[in-house]
């Protein structure tokens, strides 16, 4: 019988290269368009104005990072963690956040037109004056996060979780799509909701609005309006 054929060198180098995983991200490399973060460590760093555009962050953690101003449009950061992270007066449209987790993070002043927040953990983000035209929240946890003064125009937060969360002083010009949402006391006084969409009475009698409140035909206001003020 003869034996197996014994492999060169080059060749044995060719095939275990052949084998091996992609490279491993550049966690050390400088901020800078389309780097590969993925699954790096960025906790607690000063990235003010940074440019980040098209960048991979899947699943790197930018816990307590300072990335206020950054240019982060189009960025995959997909299960990245940003608990506490400063994003304020970024830019971020057309990014991907869905699955992040971002307890008590600033999206404050962000320019985040079409950016995916789809399944992310938001309790008590700010996103106060945030441009958020057609951002997706579909499945998010909104629980007590601000929305003051942010644009909502076409905004989804189908299947979200926007217990406590305060939609008071937001503005859109067209619907915004609460289907299947959890309103238990969401604050919506003041707010024209006439064109939103998958709105339900047992929502509306869930959530706290005032005599300003306009619903859409069909809703009527419950007695229980408008419930009283929280202490956080």
């Amino acid at each position: 019988m003869f034996g197996r054929p014994v492999l060169g060198l080059s060749a044995f180098l060719a095939i275990a290269a052949y084998s091996l995983p992609a490279m491993a991200a550049s966690c050390g490399s400088t901020a800078s368009p389309k780097l590969d973060w993925q699954e790096c460590t960025k906790k607690n760093l000063m990235l003010q104005g940074s440019d980040l555009q098209g960048a991979n962050l899947v699943g790197t953690d930018f816990s307590l990072t300072d990335l206020g101003g950054a240019n982060l449009n189009s960025a995959n950061a997909e299960k990245a963690t940003f608990v506490r992270a400063s994003l304020g007066g970024a830019t971020v449209q057309g990014a991907n956040f869905a699955k992040i987790e971002a307890y008590r993070s600033t999206f404050a002043g962000a320019v985040a037109d079409g950016a995916n927040f789809a399944g992310a953990e938001l309790q008590r983000a700010d996103f106060t004056g945030a441009q958020l035209t057609k951002a997706n929240f579909e499945k998010a946890e909104l629980g007590r996060a601000n929305f003051d003064k942010a644009v909502l125009t076409g905004v989804s937060f189908a299947l979200a979780n926007l217990s406590r969360a305060d939609l008071t002083g937001a503005s859109y010009d067209g619907p915004i799509s609460f289907d299947r949402a959890f309103m238990f006391l969401t604050r919506i006084e003041g707010l024209d909701l006439s064109a939103a969409t998958g709105l339900q009475q047992a929502q509306i009698d869930l959530a706290c609005g005032d005599s300003s409140t306009k619903l859409p035909p069909g809703l009527s206001v419950p007695s229980n309006w408008p419930c009283p003020q929280e202490q956080d």
